[in-house]
Formats: structure tokens, C-alpha cells, sequence
């Protein structure tokens, strides 16, 4: 039986290893995933290969004798995460261990002590198993010189011998380096030759056989371009040529008979895996304690398949599916491909190939076939914007998660997976980056990835569905969240069309009133100074003009908003000083902001509606943000008018519930006087005020009503004494004696707020009319400040989240209904209390018929729900 020498290239396999394998710490702390992944492959070589001799090689620092042919080699490589770099002598200290050599040499890289120890085993008859992740050591493929490359992680290889070079690649191991002196190489920063790929080089070689021979025959080379680009970059390429050559006589010390493998000391490898949390090895060493160290959840690499021409045998009817993006703004964003997970298996299906087929396509949209996803609303926009208009989803991760706990910060796959004690996912930025460092890394490491994020999903969708079930949520779950994210979803994709040529009309005439405006403030300052600028605007509020001081900070006087409300009656120039930060906000938060989000195809915008974000469960948006278009100034609320309906003959159709929060008190508290006020349709703040001053309808003031009003409103949000006095502008001794005698008039609403809180001390969480839940750790909190929001926050969840509840079920009810009795009408967007539509005209008598009994009947409460309704040309004049 002849010799065999194993060379494992170290600093390849422990990188792969890193990002194939989640991020996982031992007891101490330690990153170790890297550790254990090279691990395995270690245990798999001493298992299958027995080698007589073992060596492995590592980088001996980032300069080589390569940098002095071309500085910039390797250059552009993102900097080794300190989380693998700390674990190199982890992986040193585990090949001690195992008493098994490794080399690095200063200057050289660890291809070249591999292909050194090749080229010495070959003229020694030893058969050679080369183990990397490297394409470069190709080039040492000969006749007993196998070199086995991981494909996905580091324990699916592929074993290339000379003849499965030629037939996979096309091209002989002599050729390898010749074929990267054409292409280049970025992940080396080898230049190569602009333009040309993998097939051309291929082309070239096959007609060639060298690198020296294409240049000696350029004049037979097809096509001007190619030929041009050769021409070029002849340096480049030649340069390239030497920079790939590995070094098969580097001036190495090491020698065969010094890396002669004898086997290992069990009890050495044992108590080193113990150390480093692998207790799913041990039973792969003699004497291994795996009875009782078994790991639970046990970091194995997830094998799957990559697969080229999907059929629907693949699909068992109950599939998880990940969909892969790196863009937030998902209706914009690139898919980068697509993981399927069921009982026969995991697969990573490529973009160009899932698209392409119309067995994916049929399946997608098949609703017979169950989908488990994450964030269906964005896998529902993306797959609309490549013609596929998926059905089926019974699961979503995002949404099922946000409702166990809207409190938590996180509900990507990874944390999830974390909460639920599945094992350790890597987060997205430590796969592609972040910021501007981003990018998207090869494709093994990305598929399995997103491999990983399908499994997770398809193996923790019954534990999750399970606590639904547990917390009486399941409902809420099914019936409202669900389906609102196909509604939603449909919202986003259509968009909602922009009237650029107004905006820019109105940035005009804001820019022109900023002008004016700035002017004004400099007479009156008697000097020119940047009135953004806080330091050069307190050097004149303050000490010019000598108003008084309000709050310092470190770096000098506060401009905050809230200092300069307070000095508004102080002197002329405030207001303008106040009005010119509104409009300019205005200008460069919305005029500019909306114009640049414009698609400038359609002239359409489309937002994007956070549904699983605020702790009370309302809808956000962002990207642009259209629920927080600023109304009260005339300024802000026009910029409503340059929303308008897509096509001609149409108008924007606005329905808004009236005073739903406090409907839901009403509802909630059982208080008689409320429910009385809105069942008799009296209204509701002149009702307040007859009650609390204890006058007759026709004695109630406007002044009154405003007080009335405020405290509805305030009593809603938890208010107190203090900010009751600063919203109407009295004394804390007034504000509390109005607040008493609000609550002696309505004693329900008392005894609500006071039976909610202390609900909220005893579970720990309030829920809303549909059981959402709001999760309250402060609510017996020592820390007076903490405990107080707390309260405040118990007694105005369970109104706002039923608010919530109800817009988002009639939402669904909504659509439903456009469809059923074919509505041409579109749903446009959610704000707050309101749903803004578009609609031919001919449809609006039957839409406004349709909407009020949709609106004011999705939910039955103890008091009427009230709907208002406008129509107009723009969102402005819907109002």
C-alpha cells in the first residue's frame, strides 16, 4: 500500500467554515463556529483518507513576494472579522491536539507550501490529497495528485482529477493558470483582461493551448472587440499569468519525513472539545462521553442542493420558502436567489433559474400549495414584480413572531431562531456587510446562508404556531394579520401616482418664502447669520438680543424646538424663526424627499407599510414616510395635492372613522354617559363639556368644548395633571380639578383605568379587543418615571390597538369586497384613522355605499362606529 500525504489548505477551510457556519460561542464566550467546522472536515480526512503524512498550510501575513511584482495583489479584500481572526490559534491549539503538523512561511502564501510538498511527494511515488476551497490549486492536478474542492460549507467536495478537470472545466491543469491570466481573478485583485470570462478563456485555450501561443497567434482571433481588449492588456494578462503560478520550489524547512502522521491521544482531543463546547464530536473520538454530552441543538452543516432546472417534484405541498434580498425597499430591491425547504430536503434555487420556470411559476401561484415564509408582504411585492402572483401562504415568520412579542427589537430569522433555541443563525451583516462595505459574497456561502433561513423557518413553524394557540392569538394571527399582508402587499405594488410637475411648483414657492422669510429675520437680527446653524442662532438669540435662557447644553445654548416654543411672545423674530424651520423641514423632508423616491416610469411612489414595527400594532410607513405628511400648517397640507388618481376621469376617495378612539373607550370601559353620547349621536366633546361644567348644551362655549375635547383626548393617551395644563394652558391645580371632575361625570372610564392597570400589574401585559398584546416589564417598576409610563402606556394600549384592529379588519373586508363585486376602484394607502382609495367616477356613489357598510359594520362594539367620507381630484381636496 503506497504512501498518501494529505495537505489541507488552513486559512481556506477555516474562512469557509466561518461563513458556512452560524456564529457560535463556547461558555466562556469564544467564537468557535470556524473552529467546529474545520473540525469536521479534520475528523472526515482522518476517517476516509488515513493518511501516512498530514500537513497544514497557512498565509503567513498579508505581504508575499507577489506584492513586489504588482502592490495592489489582493487588494480590495474586505479585513478578516476579529470574530475568525480570534480563532486561528484555537485552530493551531486543536491540530496540536490532534498531533498534526502546520507550516507557514513569511512571504509565502500556503498554495505554495502545498504545491512544494506535491511536488516533493510526486518524485517520491506518494499519492497526494490536496483539500482546499481554492480554485488556484487546479494547477497542481496530475497523475496522483487529486485536489478535492468544497463546494458548499467544507464537507460537500468535489474531487478533481486530471480527466474531471478536463471534463468539468474544459481545459488540461497545465492550462489552469493560463486561464486566469485571461479572466482575472477579483477576489485576488488579479487584473486579467477586462471583459473576458470563463467560456471565452476556455475558447481561447482549447484553440491555443497557451497563453503565449494566443498572443503569437492574435491575427487568427475572432471578433475586433476580443481582439482589441488582448491587445490592451497583453501586460496585464502576463502579469496576471505569474501573479496566479503557484511557487512549487518555495525555500520551506519542513520536510516529508517531519509531517509523518501517527494518529492522536484520544484523551487530549476529548477535553479540548469539552473546552470548546463540541460535545456533537465527541462520539466521533474513542472513549467519547456522548451519552451525556450530546448537544441539543448541535451546529451540523446543512447539506442541500443546488438546483439548475426545477420540476415539481420538488415541492411536497407544505414548503418553507426564503426569499434573498439585501435591499430594504424590497419593491426596488434584487432577488439574489431562492431556498425551498420540505420533508425531502433543502435546495437553493438560483434567481435566473427559479424565474425561468414555469414549474415555480405554477407552483408559487398555486394556493392548494402551502407556503411558510418570512415577510409575505415582501416576498408577495418582489414575486409581483417578476409576473408571479404567489398564493398559498399559511405561514409568515415576521408576522407570527411581532404578534408573540411586539416589544422585542428584532425579528429577523436569526434572532427568532435565537429566542426559540434553534441553533445560531448568521445575521445578514455578517455575510454581506454593511453600509458601504456591503456586498454580496460568493455563491456557496450566500446559498447556504439562505439555505439556513428557509430551515429554520420550516423547522420552527409548528413551535411557533403552537405559542399562538397557547396565547389565544392564533385568530388574531389567521383572520387579520395575514390576510392584511396580502392587502398591503397589493398596495405596494400598485403605488400611489405623483404630481411632480406640482411638487416642483411648490418647492418653488416654498423656496421663494424661505427667502423672504430669511430676509425678515436678518433685520430684525440687524446682521446676516446661518439660522441653522444653533450655535451662530443662540449667539443671537441669546446674547444679542438678550433673550432669556431656557436650557444650555455642552457646546452652548439649546435651539431645540420645545426652547423656542417657549420664547414665541418674546420677541418678533421667533415666530419667523419657528415658521422658517417648519417650511424648511417641509422643503427638504417632502418636496425634495418625495421627488427623489419618484419612479420616474410610472411618476408613481411606493411607500412601504411597516406592519409588524409599533408596539401598539398601527401600521407605519416609510421610504417615503406619507403618514406624517405635516397638516396643520396650510404649507404642509398641500403638499396633498400633488397625489393624484392614475388615470384620467378618476378621483382620490378618502373614508375616515370619526373619534374611533374614543368609540373603543366608550366600548371598553362600559361607561353608560359615553356609550349613551355616541349611541344618540350627540357630539361627544360638547357632551364632555356639558357634563364636566355641569351646563346645558346651549351654554357650552367654545372655550369649553376646546377643554372638553383636549381631556377626551388626553384621557385616551393616559394624561396627566402637568400635561393637561401645558395642552390648554392652566395651572396643574386647574388641570387636576378638571381631570377629577371628568372622571366623577364618566366614574366607567375611572374604573377602567384603574381595573387596566392593575390587570397589567398582574399578567404583566394588556391586550386589545382581538387579543394583541402589549407587553409591560416597567408597569412594577420602582422607578417612579418608569412605573408611571408604564401605567399611562396600559391604560392607552388596549384603545389604540383596538383602534388598530378594527382599521386593519376592515381593510380586509375592504378588498374583499372590491373584488367580489368587481370594484375597479384600488386601494391606495393607510393613515391613521383613514383609507385613501382611487376610483373611476362612475363607481364613487356605489364605493361610498359599499365602504360605509364595510367600515362601520367590520366589527360590532356597544356604540356606532361613524365613518366620514370626500372625494376630490387630489388627496388635498379629498378631504
Amino acid at each position: 500500500m503506497s504512501e498518501k500525504l494529505v495537505l489541507v489548505d488552513g486559512n481556506s477551510i477555516l474562512y469557509r467554515a466561518f461563513f458556512a457556519l452560524p456564529l457560535l460561542n463556547n461558555e466562556k464566550g469564544v467564537y468557535t463556529n470556524a473552529v467546529y467546522g474545520f473540525t469536521t472536515m479534520l475528523l472526515r480526512i482522518l476517517e476516509e483518507e488515513k493518511p501516512s503524512h498530514l500537513l497544514v498550510a497557512f498565509d503567513a501575513g498579508k505581504t508575499t513576494f507577489r506584492h513586489k511584482t504588482y502592490t495592489e495583489y489582493k487588494g480590495g479584500r474586505q479585513k478578516t472579522p476579529s470574530e475568525l481572526s480570534e480563532q486561528f490559534p484555537l485552530v493551531k491549539e486543536l491540530l496540536g491536539a490532534f498531533d498534526i503538523s502546520h507550516y507557514e512561511l513569511d512571504q509565502y502564501e500556503a498554495d505554495d507550501i502545498i504545491g512544494t510538498m506535491s511536488n516533493e511527494a510526486k518524485q517520491d511515488d506518494m499519492d497526494v490529497k490536496v483539500i482546499s476551497g481554492d480554485r488556484d490549486l487546479l494547477q497542481l492536478v496530475d497523475k496522483g495528485v487529486n485536489v478535492s474542492l468544497t463546494k458548499k460549507g467544507v464537507t460537500n467536495i468535489e474531487n478533481y482529477t486530471p480527466e474531471f478537470l478536463e471534463e468539468k472545466v474544459g481545459i488540461r491543469p497545465d492550462q489552469v493558470v493560463d486561464m486566469k491570466a485571461l479572466m482575472g481573478d477579483s477576489s485576488d485583485n488579479i487584473p486579467g483582461i477586462p471583459g473576458v470570462g470563463e467560456k471565452t478563456a476556455v475558447k481561447l485555450l482549447k484553440q491555443f493551448g497557451t497563453l503565449e501561443a494566443i498572443y503569437e497567434n492574435l491575427d487568427q482571433i475572432n471578433g475586433k472587440k476580443l481582439k482589441e481588449k488582448l491587445e490592451n492588456h497583453k501586460d496585464d494578462a502576463f502579469m496576471s499569468k505569474e501573479l496566479a503560478t503557484i511557487n512549487r520550489e518555495s525555500p520551506i524547512k519542513v520536510k516529508l519525513n517531519d509531517i509523518t502522521y501517527n494518529g492522536y491521544k484520544p484523551q487530549r482531543v476529548l477535553e479540548l472539545f469539552k473546552e470548546l463546547g463540541f460535545h456533537s464530536l465527541l462520539n466521533r473520538i474513542e472513549g467519547g462521553d456522548y451519552e451525556t454530552e450530546q448537544e441539543t441543538n448541535s451546529l451540523e452543516e446543512i447539506e442541500y442542493r443546488l438546483i439548475e432546472d426545477v420540476k415539481s417534484d420538488l415541492f411536497s405541498g407544505k414548503d418553507a420558502l426564503f426569499l434573498e434580498m439585501l435591499e430594504e425597499h424590497y419593491y426596488y430591491g434584487t432577488v439574489l436567489g431562492f431556498a425551498v425547504v420540505n420533508h425531502k430536503g433543502n435546495y437553493f434555487i438560483p434567481t435566473e433559474v427559479a424565474l425561468n420556470s414555469e414549474a415555480f411559476k405554477a407552483w408559487a401561484e398555486d394556493e392548494k400549495q402551502e407556503k411558510f415564509v418570512f415577510d409575505a408582504k415582501r416576498v408577495t411585492v418582489a414575486l409581483k414584480r417578476q409576473e408571479i402572483d404567489i398564493k398559498g401562504i399559511s405561514f409568515d415568520m415576521l408576522l407570527a413572531s411581532y404578534i408573540i412579542n411586539p416589544a422585542e427589537n428584532h425579528h429577523d430569522v436569526p434572532s427568532i431562531s435565537q429566542r426559540m433555541d434553534f441553533y445560531n443563525l448568521s445575521y445578514d451583516e455578517e455575510v454581506y456587510g454593511k453600509g458601504a462595505k456591503q456586498k454580496v459574497p460568493e455563491e456557496e456561502v450566500m446559498s447556504e446562508h439562505v439555505v439556513r433561513k428557509a430551515n429554520a423557518i420550516f423547522q420552527l413553524k409548528d413551535s411557533i404556531v403552537d405559542k399562538l394557540k397557547e396565547n389565544d392569538q392564533y385568530h388574531l394571527y389567521t383572520d387579520l394579520e395575514l390576510p392584511l399582508a396580502a392587502v398591503l402587499g397589493e398596495m405596494e405594488y400598485y403605488g400611489v401616482q405623483v404630481d411632480t410637475d406640482r411638487l416642483n411648483e411648490m418647492g418653488a414657492e416654498l423656496k421663494e418664502r424661505l427667502n423672504t422669510l430669511e430676509q425678515e429675520i436678518y433685520e430684525l437680527a440687524g446682521e446676516s447669520f446661518n439660522i441653522n446653524s444653533p450655535k451662530q442662532l443662540g449667539h443671537i438669540l441669546f446674547e444679542k438680543l438678550e433673550l432669556p435662557v431656557i436650557k444650555k447644553t455642552k457646546t452652548g445654548y439649546s435651539t431645540a424646538a420645545d426652547v423656542l416654543e417657549q420664547l414665541k411672545d418674546k420677541h418678533e423674530i421667533m415666530p419667523k424663526i419657528l415658521l422658517y424651520r417648519q417650511l424648511g423641514k417641509l422643503q427638504s423632508t417632502y418636496i425634495e424627499g418625495l421627488l427623489k423616491v419618484v419612479d420616474e416610469g410610472e411618476q408613481k411612489i411606493h411607500t412601504r407599510f411597516n406592519q409588524a414595527l409599533t408596539q401598539t400594532g398601527r401600521l407605519s410607513s416609510t421610504e417615503p414616510n406619507l403618514q406624517n405628511i405635516p397638516i396643520r400648517l396650510e404649507e404642509g397640507r398641500k403638499i396633498r395635492q400633488a397625489f393624484i388618481p392614475s388615470k384620467e376621469d378618476w378621483v382620490i376617495f378618502a373614508g375616515d372613522y370619526s373619534q374611533i378612539e374614543l368609540r373603543v373607550l366608550a366600548h371598553i370601559a362600559g361607561d353608560e354617559k359615553l356609550i349613551d353620547a355616541f349611541q344618540n349621536n350627540l357630539d361627544i366633546h360638547t357632551k364632555t363639556a356639558m357634563d364636566v361644567f355641569k351646563v346645558d348644551d346651549d351654554k357650552v362655549t367654545s372655550n369649553m368644548r376646546r377643554q372638553a375635547k383636549a381631556v377626551n383626548f388626553g384621557i385616551v393617551y393616559g394624561i396627566s395633571d402637568y400635561g393637561l395644563s401645558q395642552s390648554l394652558g392652566i395651572t396643574r391645580k386647574e388641570a387636576k380639578a378638571f381631570i377629577e371632575t371628568y372622571f366623577e361625570s364618566f366614574p366607567g372610564v375611572k374604573a377602567y383605568m384603574d381595573q387596566i392597570v392593575k390587570e397589567a400589574k398582574q399578567n404583566g401585559y394588556v391586550t386589545t379587543i382581538m387579543n394583541r398584546r402589549r407587553y409591560l416589564p416597567e408597569i412594577t417598576s420602582r422607578n417612579f418615571n418608569r412605573r408611571s409610563f408604564a401605567e399611562r402606556t396600559a391604560m392607552n394600549t388596549p384603545i389604540q390597538g383596538s383602534a388598530a384592529d378594527i382599521i386593519k379588519k376592515a381593510m380586509i373586508d375592504l378588498a374583499a369586497r372590491l373584488e367580489e363585486e368587481n370594484f375597479e376602484a384600488k386601494l391606495l394607502l393607510q393613515v391613521h384613522d383613514e383609507l385613501i382609495l382611487e376610483a373611476p367616477k362612475h363607481e364613487i356613489e356605489r364605493l361610498q355605499q359599499t365602504l360605509l357598510e364595510v367600515m362601520e359594520n367590520t366589527v360590532q362594539l356597544d356604540v356606532p362606529l361613524k365613518v366620514d367620507f370626500a372625494c376630490g381630484d387630489t388627496w388635498f381636496d379629498a378631504k
